[in-house]
């Protein structure tokens, strides 16, 4: 075993389950695509003024969890990435997107980073994918984003999934409510919890998003914001109601809820999974018209995301056995020498089956046919093809069913013509 060993909070991800990631990623790649969506791509860094700005400098995200580096050359803090909505935020705003376009369709899959303690789907290093729709906020964008998210799960297979939303209102709908929960909370100001204390001046609403269980009485009974929004908020928040009714999206109202980050607006969102135990929120967003005029625009851009954490998602799919048929596919053939002096040959039928788009393994080791046989079945290999003396001479070779144990006798020509066929490729996928 090798002296070094891989730093707390991250963790190698080998062949095998990167094969998970992959259809995930495929799935997130193609339905993204669908909606209209475009991948972006933004540094794994940024001036750590950004996510202070745009996150929220009370959250816990900014207080506790980011990786901050010494200044760059210029005298500017750095920090590694802890979410992605900012980045792309800033990206829009810098490259002018609005100016091109009077909305973009952004998605991403991307690796995050911040400083807690690690635990079951909960890394230093980590990965999200999301989608940011900017330049509308309305109703129906809200819906587009949530409909999008969603239906990845729905493709995936995924069971037992529960969507909330709540509405944060606007600014000035806020601020009131700010002052009826710091109204509510002071009284309680000797038991609340020291992150309740400093909370309670700087941004009350993050109390109601406490996870410590001797708050949650208290929490109970505070004020609801919904009662503090004006008819136009509520009337916003039922049209992104009705869209997901007449999608056959179900969902709670959960007036709680109000998601870790400061720069969220009018409806937000939260998906969890009774697979995850206490840490069970497995994606979330909402609104942010906001957050450009943090970032320095001369005006509000209305915009609105979801983030979907990767780990959580694979814990949940592998706890509902979603991937069984997955995790059986190996290789479409093994070629099989028999003896040393045909590995040239074999090499060569390797060859041709790959350039004809078939999933090709061949043993590099010089290993016995036994030997050779049992890899095949090792790795799950759907067919055997064997190379000896006589099918070199004749140019017919045997294909064997590993599934069925049926074996023929064929050309390679026959042999491709059939493994190209369509129950063939789907073995492939």
């Amino acid at each position: 075993m090798s002296q070094y060993q891989a730093v707390k909070g991250t963790r190698d991800i080998f062949p095998e389950e990167v094969t998970r990631w992959k259809h995930i990623e495929g799935v997130v790649h193609s339905l993204a695509s669908m909606f209209g969506f475009s991948e972006i791509r933004t540094p794994v860094f940024e001036y750590t003024e950004l996510f202070q700005r745009g996150i929220g400098a009370t959250t816990d995200i900014v207080g506790k969890e980011m990786f901050t580096f010494l200044p760059d050359p210029t005298g500017r803090s750095l920090t590694l990435r802890p979410e992605m909505t900012a980045g792309v935020m800033r990206a829009a705003l810098q490259k002018n997107l609005l100016s091109m376009a009077p909305v973009h369709k952004l998605y991403y899959i991307s690796e995050l980073f911040r400083k807690e303690r690690p635990q079951a789907g909960r890394q230093r290093q980590f990965s999200q994918f999301g989608a940011e729709l900017i330049g509308v906020s309305t109703p129906a964008a809200v819906a587009e984003v949530i409909t999008l998210m969603m239906q990845v799960f729905e493709s995936l297979g995924v069971r037992g999934l529960k969507l909330r939303l709540n509405t944060l209102g606007g600014s000035e709908e806020r601020l009131r409510y700010r002052d009826a929960l710091q109204g509510y909370f002071a009284p309680f100001h000797a038991v609340l919890d020291e992150a309740s204390k400093e909370r309670l001046e700087k941004n009350p609403l993050r109390i109601l998003d406490s996870k410590n269980p001797d708050m949650q009485e208290i929490v109970a009974g505070a004020p609801r914001l919904y009662d503090y929004l004006t008819a136009s908020s509520v009337e916003d928040f039922e049209k992104v109601l009705f869209y997901l009714r007449e999608r056959g999206i179900g969902y709670e109202i959960d007036h709680r809820l109000v998601r870790g980050l400061d720069y969220y607006c009018n409806t937000a969102f939260e998906v969890t999974s009774s697979e995850l135990g206490a840490q069970d929120a497995i994606g979330g967003g909402g609104r942010y018209d906001g957050l450009a005029k943090e970032f320095g625009s001369s005006s509000d851009v209305p915009a609105s995301g979801f983030a979907v954490g990767m780990e959580r998602l694979l814990i949940t799919m592998e706890k509902q056995g979603l991937f069984a048929a997955l995790d059986s596919r190996g290789p479409l053939v093994y070629v099989i020498v028999q003896t040393l002096e045909l590995g040239d040959h074999g090499l060569q039928i390797a060859y041709r089956l790959r350039k004809a788009g078939i999933k090709t393994e061949i043993d590099l080791a010089a290993r016995s046919m036994k030997a050779q046989m049992r890899e095949a079945n090792r790795i799950r290999a759907s067919y055997a093809l064997f190379i000896g003396a006589t099918e070199v001479e004749t140019g017919l070779y045997a294909l064997k069913n590993l599934v069925t144990s049926e074996q023929t006798t064929l050309s390679l020509d026959a042999v491709i013509e059939i493994l190209r066929e369509p129950a063939a490729k789907e073995l492939m996928q």
